[in-house]
């Protein structure tokens, strides 16, 4: 009983990892092949999963990750900031810039953790918390970067707030967490210069969660 349980479990968060790592929806049919598991497997998967709100189907029969996977998410996030902090305050006092860790939540993008360099008479003051469409702004473009399968780093002026320059850059490697490591600064940033070491600082934070 006890091997038979855990194969379920293997087999369901392999779905759920498949449904994270696509960003669409899947058929049962589709869902089933990528799996190598018979529709009847996959059928019981999902009547379990969607009791349970981790998964959706659309008014097509496509299967969605559902909402109770943002509630997980939520509790995984101070743990990620406490994670986060040391790189970000790192390249905070490096840069000379506010340093932020952005994730996805759908298609928005919400800092959970914000450094402000300790030494400059003037900075920009990120909050915790905020929210914006993943199509405006660095940190935004550099998680649909990743989605995309592009690393290096993003560089805009202007977007979330005028007169603002943000660089950043995709953490990579880490297939449950869509995120950006990036800066903001009301003075002009080189992103020659500041671009390859915001991609350091993501590149260390997704070793150090890994």
């Amino acid at each position: 009983m006890a091997a038979e349980s855990s194969q379920t479990l293997d087999r369901g968060l392999r779905l759920l990892r498949l449904l994270a790592d696509g960003h669409r929806g899947r058929t049962p049919t589709e869902l089933a092949v990528e799996l190598e598991l018979s529709r009847p497997a996959v059928y019981r998967l999902l009547t379990t999963l969607q009791k349970e709100g981790f998964v959706r189907r659309d008014g097509d029969g496509r299967v969605h990750l559902g909402f109770a996977v943002l509630v997980l998410a939520r509790a995984v996030q101070p743990l990620l900031r406490e994670g986060a902090l040391p790189t970000l305050r790192r390249l905070a006092e490096e840069v000379g810039a506010t340093a932020h860790l952005t994730v996805a939540e759908g298609e928005d993008g919400l800092a959970v953790a914000v450094v402000e360099p300790s030494w400059t008479d003037m900075h920009v003051a990120y909050r915790e918390g905020s929210r914006h469409p993943l199509s405006r702004g660095a940190a935004g473009l550099a998680i649909l970067a990743l989605r995309e399968g592009r690393g290096g780093y993003v560089a805009t002026e202007g977007q979330l707030q005028a007169g603002a320059h943000g660089v950043a850059a995709p953490v990579p490697g880490l297939p449950w967490l869509e995120a950006s490591v990036g800066v903001v600064s009301f003075t002009s940033l080189d992103p020659a210069v500041v671009g390859p070491r915001v991609a350091t600082a993501a590149e260390a934070l997704s070793r150090s969660l890994a």
